[in-house]
Protein backbone atom coordinates (compact mmCIF):
# COMPACT_ATOMS: atom_id res chain seq x y z
CA UNK A 1 0.00 0.00 0.00
CA UNK A 2 1.42 3.38 -1.04
CA UNK A 3 2.05 5.74 1.85
CA UNK A 4 1.13 9.41 1.58
CA UNK A 5 4.19 11.65 2.09
CA UNK A 6 3.95 14.11 4.99
CA UNK A 7 3.24 17.78 4.43
CA UNK A 8 5.75 18.76 7.13
CA UNK A 9 8.34 16.63 8.91
CA UNK A 10 10.59 17.70 11.80
CA UNK A 11 13.44 15.34 12.65
CA UNK A 12 15.47 16.10 15.80
CA UNK A 13 15.26 19.79 14.98
CA UNK A 14 16.97 22.34 17.19
CA UNK A 15 16.84 26.11 16.91
CA UNK A 16 19.05 28.73 18.50
CA UNK A 17 20.02 32.24 17.44
CA UNK A 18 23.78 32.55 17.14
CA UNK A 19 25.44 31.56 20.41
CA UNK A 20 22.29 32.29 22.40
CA UNK A 21 20.20 29.77 24.33
CA UNK A 22 18.40 26.91 22.62
CA UNK A 23 14.92 28.08 21.59
CA UNK A 24 13.61 24.73 20.35
CA UNK A 25 15.11 21.35 21.11
CA UNK A 26 14.61 17.84 19.74
CA UNK A 27 11.47 18.62 17.75
CA UNK A 28 10.11 15.47 16.12
CA UNK A 29 6.75 15.88 14.43
CA UNK A 30 5.08 14.61 11.28
CA UNK A 31 2.19 16.56 9.77
CA UNK A 32 -0.08 14.56 7.47
CA UNK A 33 -2.11 16.01 4.59
CA UNK A 34 -5.33 17.68 5.84
CA UNK A 35 -4.16 17.80 9.46
CA UNK A 36 -5.27 20.78 11.50
CA UNK A 37 -2.67 20.97 14.26
CA UNK A 38 -2.79 23.57 17.02
CA UNK A 39 0.27 24.45 19.09
CA UNK A 40 -0.39 25.62 22.61
CA UNK A 41 1.90 26.29 25.54
CA UNK A 42 3.38 28.98 27.79
CA UNK A 43 4.71 32.22 26.31
CA UNK A 44 8.26 31.83 25.09
CA UNK A 45 8.02 28.11 24.34
CA UNK A 46 8.68 28.59 20.61
CA UNK A 47 5.21 28.17 19.10
CA UNK A 48 5.63 31.06 16.66
CA UNK A 49 9.22 30.01 15.95
CA UNK A 50 7.91 26.68 14.65
CA UNK A 51 5.80 28.53 12.09
CA UNK A 52 8.76 30.69 11.08
CA UNK A 53 10.86 27.58 10.51
CA UNK A 54 8.17 25.94 8.39
CA UNK A 55 7.68 29.10 6.32
CA UNK A 56 11.40 29.42 5.66
CA UNK A 57 11.58 32.79 7.43
CA UNK A 58 14.12 31.34 9.86
CA UNK A 59 16.48 28.35 9.39
CA UNK A 60 16.88 25.49 11.83
CA UNK A 61 20.22 25.08 13.60
CA UNK A 62 20.56 21.29 13.64
CA UNK A 63 18.34 18.41 12.62
CA UNK A 64 16.11 18.32 9.57
CA UNK A 65 12.89 19.96 8.43
CA UNK A 66 11.11 19.27 5.16
CA UNK A 67 7.94 20.89 3.82
CA UNK A 68 6.18 18.92 1.10
CA UNK A 69 9.37 16.96 0.61
CA UNK A 70 11.72 19.90 0.09
CA UNK A 71 13.47 22.58 2.11
CA UNK A 72 11.02 25.13 3.60
CA UNK A 73 12.19 28.00 1.37
CA UNK A 74 11.55 25.87 -1.71
CA UNK A 75 7.92 25.30 -0.65
CA UNK A 76 6.99 28.95 -0.11
CA UNK A 77 4.81 29.05 -3.21
CA UNK A 78 2.60 26.33 -1.75
CA UNK A 79 2.00 27.86 1.67
CA UNK A 80 0.58 31.05 3.16
CA UNK A 81 1.07 32.81 6.52
CA UNK A 82 -1.64 34.62 8.50
CA UNK A 83 -0.48 36.77 11.42
CA UNK A 84 -2.34 38.12 14.45
CA UNK A 85 -2.36 41.54 12.79
CA UNK A 86 -4.34 41.44 9.56
CA UNK A 87 -1.51 43.47 7.90
CA UNK A 88 -3.79 45.08 5.33
CA UNK A 89 -2.50 48.02 3.30
CA UNK A 90 -4.65 50.98 4.41
CA UNK A 91 -4.62 52.70 1.02
CA UNK A 92 -6.08 49.66 -0.77
CA UNK A 93 -9.67 48.43 -0.72
CA UNK A 94 -10.53 44.96 0.55
CA UNK A 95 -10.68 43.78 -3.06
CA UNK A 96 -7.25 45.18 -3.90
CA UNK A 97 -5.73 43.84 -0.68
CA UNK A 98 -6.94 40.36 -1.59
CA UNK A 99 -5.59 40.76 -5.13
CA UNK A 100 -2.14 41.75 -3.89
CA UNK A 101 -0.43 38.29 -3.85
CA UNK A 102 -1.68 37.65 -7.39
CA UNK A 103 -0.49 41.07 -8.51
CA UNK A 104 2.97 40.38 -7.09
CA UNK A 105 3.02 37.14 -9.08
CA UNK A 106 2.23 39.04 -12.27
CA UNK A 107 -1.21 37.52 -12.82
CA UNK A 108 -3.43 39.32 -15.38
CA UNK A 109 -5.82 41.91 -13.96
CA UNK A 110 -8.99 40.08 -15.02
CA UNK A 111 -7.78 36.87 -13.38
CA UNK A 112 -6.83 38.74 -10.19
CA UNK A 113 -10.23 40.35 -9.94
CA UNK A 114 -12.11 37.09 -10.52
CA UNK A 115 -10.12 35.13 -7.92
CA UNK A 116 -10.28 37.94 -5.34
CA UNK A 117 -14.06 38.28 -5.74
CA UNK A 118 -14.43 34.52 -5.28
CA UNK A 119 -12.33 34.56 -2.11
CA UNK A 120 -14.25 37.52 -0.66
CA UNK A 121 -17.50 35.68 -1.36
CA UNK A 122 -16.06 32.63 0.38
CA UNK A 123 -15.44 34.61 3.59
CA UNK A 124 -18.76 36.46 3.33
CA UNK A 125 -17.38 39.90 2.43
CA UNK A 126 -18.44 40.38 -1.18
CA UNK A 127 -20.60 43.37 -0.19
CA UNK A 128 -17.66 45.28 1.31
CA UNK A 129 -15.14 44.64 -1.47
CA UNK A 130 -14.79 48.39 -2.06
CA UNK A 131 -14.34 49.28 1.63
CA UNK A 132 -10.99 50.40 2.98
CA UNK A 133 -9.51 48.75 6.11
CA UNK A 134 -10.50 51.72 8.29
CA UNK A 135 -14.13 50.97 7.41
CA UNK A 136 -13.93 47.32 8.53
CA UNK A 137 -14.28 45.76 11.97
CA UNK A 138 -11.46 43.70 13.45
CA UNK A 139 -13.19 40.47 12.50
CA UNK A 140 -13.80 41.66 8.95
CA UNK A 141 -10.15 42.66 8.56
CA UNK A 142 -9.09 39.18 9.59
CA UNK A 143 -11.49 37.62 7.09
CA UNK A 144 -9.92 39.79 4.37
CA UNK A 145 -6.52 38.51 5.50
CA UNK A 146 -7.75 34.92 5.22
CA UNK A 147 -9.20 35.59 1.77
CA UNK A 148 -5.89 37.09 0.66
CA UNK A 149 -3.97 34.06 1.93
CA UNK A 150 -6.25 31.71 -0.01
CA UNK A 151 -5.86 33.43 -3.40
CA UNK A 152 -2.89 31.23 -4.32
CA UNK A 153 -4.66 28.02 -3.21
CA UNK A 154 -2.02 27.08 -0.60
CA UNK A 155 -1.62 23.48 0.44
CA UNK A 156 -0.39 24.61 3.85
CA UNK A 157 -1.75 27.49 5.92
CA UNK A 158 0.25 28.84 8.87
CA UNK A 159 -1.78 30.86 11.39
CA UNK A 160 -0.07 32.69 14.24
CA UNK A 161 -2.80 33.63 16.75
CA UNK A 162 -4.96 35.17 14.03
CA UNK A 163 -7.94 35.67 16.34
CA UNK A 164 -6.06 36.48 19.54
CA UNK A 165 -6.98 40.18 19.59
CA UNK A 166 -10.70 39.61 19.04
CA UNK A 167 -13.50 39.28 21.57
CA UNK A 168 -14.71 35.76 22.36
CA UNK A 169 -17.92 35.99 20.37
CA UNK A 170 -16.13 37.18 17.24
CA UNK A 171 -13.38 34.61 17.73
CA UNK A 172 -15.89 31.76 17.98
CA UNK A 173 -17.68 32.90 14.85
CA UNK A 174 -14.42 33.16 12.90
CA UNK A 175 -13.39 29.69 14.10
CA UNK A 176 -16.59 28.36 12.56
CA UNK A 177 -16.07 30.35 9.37
CA UNK A 178 -12.48 29.18 9.02
CA UNK A 179 -13.59 25.55 9.10
CA UNK A 180 -16.36 26.32 6.62
CA UNK A 181 -13.82 27.87 4.26
CA UNK A 182 -11.52 24.88 4.71
CA UNK A 183 -14.34 22.54 3.71
CA UNK A 184 -14.62 24.36 0.37
CA UNK A 185 -10.91 25.13 -0.19
CA UNK A 186 -9.06 22.33 1.67
CA UNK A 187 -5.67 22.99 3.24
CA UNK A 188 -3.43 21.59 5.95
CA UNK A 189 -3.14 23.99 8.90
CA UNK A 190 -0.61 24.75 11.62
CA UNK A 191 -2.26 27.04 14.14
CA UNK A 192 -0.78 28.84 17.16
CA UNK A 193 -3.15 29.85 19.95
CA UNK A 194 -3.34 30.49 23.68
CA UNK A 195 -7.00 29.43 23.81
CA UNK A 196 -7.61 25.81 24.78
CA UNK A 197 -11.26 25.95 23.67
CA UNK A 198 -10.25 27.34 20.27
CA UNK A 199 -7.63 24.61 19.80
CA UNK A 200 -10.12 21.87 20.67
CA UNK A 201 -12.80 23.27 18.38
CA UNK A 202 -10.55 23.63 15.33
CA UNK A 203 -8.04 20.82 15.49
CA UNK A 204 -7.72 17.13 14.91
CA UNK A 205 -4.39 17.19 16.81
CA UNK A 206 -3.17 19.50 19.59
CA UNK A 207 0.52 19.75 20.46
CA UNK A 208 1.21 20.96 24.00
CA UNK A 209 4.63 22.59 24.27
CA UNK A 210 6.98 23.10 27.20
CA UNK A 211 9.47 25.95 27.53
CA UNK A 212 13.15 26.51 28.41
CA UNK A 213 13.93 25.16 25.88
CA UNK A 214 10.85 24.79 23.72
CA UNK A 215 9.92 21.14 23.27
CA UNK A 216 6.93 18.95 22.49
CA UNK A 217 5.45 17.90 25.83
CA UNK A 218 2.37 15.97 24.72
CA UNK A 219 -0.06 15.46 21.86
CA UNK A 220 -3.83 15.16 22.16
CA UNK A 221 -5.99 13.67 19.42
CA UNK A 222 -9.30 15.47 18.83
CA UNK A 223 -11.60 13.03 17.07
CA UNK A 224 -14.81 15.04 16.75
CA UNK A 225 -15.99 14.73 13.13
CA UNK A 226 -15.99 17.66 10.75
CA UNK A 227 -17.96 19.80 10.07
CA UNK A 228 -18.06 21.06 13.66
CA UNK A 229 -21.13 22.95 14.77
CA UNK A 230 -21.27 25.72 17.41
CA UNK A 231 -23.24 23.46 19.75
CA UNK A 232 -20.20 21.17 20.03
CA UNK A 233 -18.76 23.63 22.55
CA UNK A 234 -21.51 22.74 25.00
CA UNK A 235 -21.07 18.96 24.73
CA UNK A 236 -19.59 17.12 27.75
CA UNK A 237 -17.03 15.37 25.50
CA UNK A 238 -15.80 18.75 24.30
CA UNK A 239 -15.35 19.95 27.86
CA UNK A 240 -13.52 16.72 28.68
CA UNK A 241 -10.98 17.46 25.93
CA UNK A 242 -10.62 21.05 27.18
CA UNK A 243 -9.94 19.69 30.65
CA UNK A 244 -7.37 17.20 29.32
CA UNK A 245 -5.42 19.87 27.45
CA UNK A 246 -5.66 22.26 30.39
CA UNK A 247 -4.21 19.60 32.69
CA UNK A 248 -1.29 19.09 30.33
CA UNK A 249 -0.72 22.85 30.21
CA UNK A 250 -0.55 22.97 33.99
CA UNK A 251 2.26 20.41 33.82
CA UNK A 252 4.41 22.80 31.78
CA UNK A 253 3.52 26.08 33.47
CA UNK A 254 6.55 28.25 34.17
CA UNK A 255 6.64 29.03 37.91
CA UNK A 256 6.73 32.74 38.77
CA UNK A 257 10.19 34.11 39.56
CA UNK A 258 10.81 34.87 43.20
Amino acid sequence: METVPPIVKFTSLQKRYGVGPVILDAINLTVAPHDFISFIGPSGCGKSTILKLVSGLSPGSTGELTVMGVKPREARDRQAFIFQDATLLPWLTAQLNVELPLRLRGRPEAERQTIARKMLELVGLAKVADYYPRQLSGGMKMRVSIARALTLAPQLLLLDEPFGALDEMTRNRLNEELLAVRAVAPFTALFVTHSVSEAVFLSNRIVVMAANPGSLHAEVAIDFPYPRRPELRGHPDFQAKVNEVTRLLHEVEIPPSS
